[in-house]
């Protein structure tokens, strides 16, 4: 019997995929439903590479992923989908456009949240409780500015360093915190690549220490999402040091793609992992964290 799945992170209209296209992705991945994140970084402090899988300028659109297409796969396909939003933490109104996300459109997560801010900042911590209060666990994109030449365009980077996710989760105790993309999944090992490496080399021995470990050792309110090239080059770097690391936190970590390939199916399947870990991994702790409501 095949493994139930829920990818915890992907995007409407994302990398060519349409609808139908993203369904039909779905449904030869064995993906029964997916977390459906937006992504609302003003254009001009979006990454190029967002905004070349999506042009979301060509529509119109100020930010790169809008509300209104995770909606429109919402309205088409509302079996297929677990909605989510995350409102830019410096708008004043944001903590109210949370919860009229959730209260209106039956949003279930807040994400993505990638912004060139730092994520400890008092509106953001507002935003982190806000989300908390409504049960809604936040999708954070990390990422480091290694950019050195300083008289060139500024470097790109979100949220902060890990420390600055360790005081999110101090903070925020009452609210789930998804950790997620390079300035995240650097920290699996104890070394200082962090400071000049955006991803590892294949090469790259795990080290003891890492600061991912720790965190999650510490702090019940952290969970990983595996997903983009962070995740899978992360866990690829020493497979038995993965093994471990699964079977240790199987109930903190999700499958999850930010893509249309299997490559992190695949390195799931390579480990030779117990099936009730699998599942979790796959399904039931994406299900734990955003279970199914019950009708009015």
């Amino acid at each position: 019997m095949e493994t139930r799945k829920i990818d915890a992170h992907n995007h409407p209209d994302w990398h060519g995929h349409d609808l139908g296209k993203f369904l039909a992705n779905m449904d030869e991945n064995g993906i029964e439903k997916c977390f459906l994140l937006t992504f609302l970084a003003p254009e001009e402090e979006s990454d190029p590479l967002a905004l070349g899988a999506v042009h979301g300028a060509l529509l119109g659109e100020k930010s790169v992923l809008s509300f209104s297409r995770s909606l429109s796969y919402m309205e088409r396909a509302p079996e297929r989908f677990i909605l989510g939003y995350a409102p830019d933490p410096r708008d004043r109104e944001a903590c109210r456009k949370l919860i009229a996300a959730r209260k209106i459109y039956g949003a279930r997560l807040c994400g993505e949240i990638k912004f060139r801010t730092m994520y400890d900042s008092p509106d953001c911590l507002r935003l982190f409780h806000t989300a908390g209060e409504l049960g809604m666990p936040v999708t954070l994109h990390m990422q480091y500015d290694l950019q050195k030449k300083y008289t060139d365009a500024w470097g790109e980077w979100w949220g902060g360093s890990i420390h600055t996710l360790e005081h999110c989760l101090q903070e925020c105790p009452e609210t789930v915190f998804l950790g997620h993309a390079p300035g995240f999944w650097i920290h699996i090992s104890g070394d200082d690549l962090w400071k000049t490496k955006t991803y590892p080399a294949p090469t790259d021995p795990v080290l003891p220490g890492g600061e991912i470990p720790r965190l999650l050792r510490t702090y019940p309110n952290l969970y990983c999402d595996i997903s983009s090239g962070s995740g899978y080059e992360a866990l690829t770097r020493d497979r038995q040091f993965t093994k471990k690391f699964l079977l240790e936190f199987q109930d903190r970590v999700l499958f999850a793609r930010d893509y249309f390939d299997h490559i992190h199916e695949d390195l799931i399947e390579s480990l030779d992992l117990p099936e009730s870990v699998k599942e979790k991994i796959y399904f039931g702790n994406a299900r734990k964290l955003v279970p199914p409501e019950q009708p009015a």
